[in-house]
């Protein structure tokens, strides 16, 4: 589907992902106002976001900026990180949302759906989202979409299915390839049982994929029989090989936002992460000893 139906847009976490999301739908005439901090909506206000793609090109969109939502929007994209989003919402307060509203999450993990529909209650549409894309912000207003793909998968149990729509046709006239799935346990576990191993080795060694998976193969390869088997157990199958043959087609030198975060001193996703599939596991009986010990070395290790 596309369309060129103009959305109102508000972007919170104007970052890698936010950043990218923002430029575009700005740049396809839609209007996007970016929630963000003093410093980050100065450097917006005046010099707008700037882009760096091989896929999208190179170009500055303009977008508007506010401390907080104030108006009602068609939808409103959370894209800060997990370990930020209790002190985000502030930014994103429930007075200016309406029932129609849909609050798309593009959030690692799979228990942030439930925590939104908690802190909103009947005022929005929780509209979970994932995206396969390496997109960093260099700085505030600049960023680096490094991947030839940028794919989004929107999906909504309770979410009208006119709005989703209306949403994936303003991404997709945008540029990016989206899709409406029915499903969200198995749109939010799909993503999961890919990015949970990825992110837990490559940052428990501090080595990029390449290397995870010829040095470390064999408890790469038990960790992705452990969360397909975890994400089975919770309604949502998954094939651990074609995990395995996705890892072993991405270009080795490719690292996980996780380890980039270890390696920058930020804050890391990994309750959001590896807590989160623990915690799964035991709640269905699923045995994940490689799981346990990776995310309690992790721990250890001070993250």
């Amino acid at each position: 589907m596309s369309t060129n139906e103009r959305l109102t847009v508000a972007v919170l976490g104007p970052g890698g992902v936010g950043g990218l999301l923002a430029a575009l739908l700005a740049r396809a005439g839609n209007r996007v106002i970016c929630l963000a901090g003093d410093e980050t909506a100065r450097v917006l206000d005046k010099d707008g976001i700037s882009v760096s793609s091989t896929r999208f090109g190179d170009f500055t969109a303009r977008v508007e900026t506010a401390a907080e939502l104030r108006e009602p929007v068609d939808a409103a994209l959370v894209a800060v990180k997990h370990t930020a989003l209790a002190p985000a919402l502030d930014r994103l307060p429930a007075s200016s949302l309406t029932p129609g509203t849909l609050v798309v999450p593009f959030l690692n993990g799979v228990e942030h759906p439930a925590a939104l529909r908690a802190h909103y209650g009947d005022t929005a549409r929780i509209a979970p989202a994932t995206i396969r894309v390496e997109s960093t912000r260099v700085a505030p207003g600049v960023i680096a979409h490094g991947s030839p793909f940028a794919e989004v998968d929107l999906t909504g149990d309770e979410a009208p299915a006119d709005r989703l729509n209306s949403l994936a046709g303003a991404l997709e006239w945008s540029g990016l390839a989206t899709r409406v799935l029915p499903g969200e346990t198995a749109v939010l576990w799909a993503k999961m049982s890919f990015l949970a191993p990825f992110a837990l080795l490559t940052t428990r060694y501090g080595l990029p994929l390449g290397e995870i998976r010829t040095r470390h193969r064999e408890e790469l390869t038990a960790l992705v029989e452990e969360t397909a088997a975890v994400s089975a157990a919770v309604g949502a199958p998954v094939d651990p090989a074609e995990a395995v043959r996705r890892y072993d087609a991405f270009p080795p030198g490719t690292k996980s936002s996780m380890q980039r975060d270890a390696e920058s001193g930020r804050p890391l996703e990994l309750d959001a992460i590896g807590g989160a599939l623990l915690r799964a596991a035991e709640r269905h009986g699923v045995p994940a000893p490689v799981a346990t010990r990776v995310v309690a070395d992790l721990r250890a290790a001070g993250h």
